[in-house]
């Protein structure tokens, strides 16, 4: 939290992107400037159509609110917890794979009416989700997606 980083980030956090003198500091605010302004290298994760742009900003929406938040913190409560040899809170745990299962759900459905979450695709959306999904793989929440 000391300069030069400072300046990349004002709150002192990871991550901090620059791109000649553009600078960036929200990881859903870096790669969606990515995909767009390096779009023609490599996948298309977004889309310039009308309805699916809308359907990519819905996912992303959804991830960032819904899954992101209950995700983490089960993520906290399983791995990060007892890498720093804190016990995991199996109340919380049991709370937030309730929130997390109706989110499952929600994306089970969109996957039933697209290849991908939001597109027929790999998009954003997918990608946004995929670090929490590989750690929550790895705990006892598996369950949820084997369900499914």
């Amino acid at each position: 939290k000391k300069e030069p980083f400072i300046f990349r980030n004002p709150f002192g956090k990871v991550p901090a992107f620059e791109d000649g003198d553009f600078k960036l500091f929200e990881s859903r605010a870096i790669t969606q400037y990515i995909a767009h302004f390096y779009s023609d290298k490599g996948n298309q994760l977004v889309s310039l159509g009308s309805k699916d742009i809308a359907g990519i900003a819905m996912g992303i929406e959804i991830e960032s609110h819904e899954f992101d938040p209950v995700g983490s913190k089960l993520v906290w409560e399983q791995v990060l917890k007892p890498l720093y040899g804190m016990t995991t809170d199996k109340t919380v745990v049991e709370e937030e794979e309730a929130k997390l299962a109706k989110v499952l759900d929600v994306y089970e459905h969109r996957l039933g009416e697209s290849k991908y979450l939001a597109s027929d695709h790999f998009t954003l959306v997918d990608l946004h989700t995929i670090p929490v999904i590989q750690y929550l793989l790895g705990t006892p929440t598996k369950k949820l997606f084997d369900e499914r």
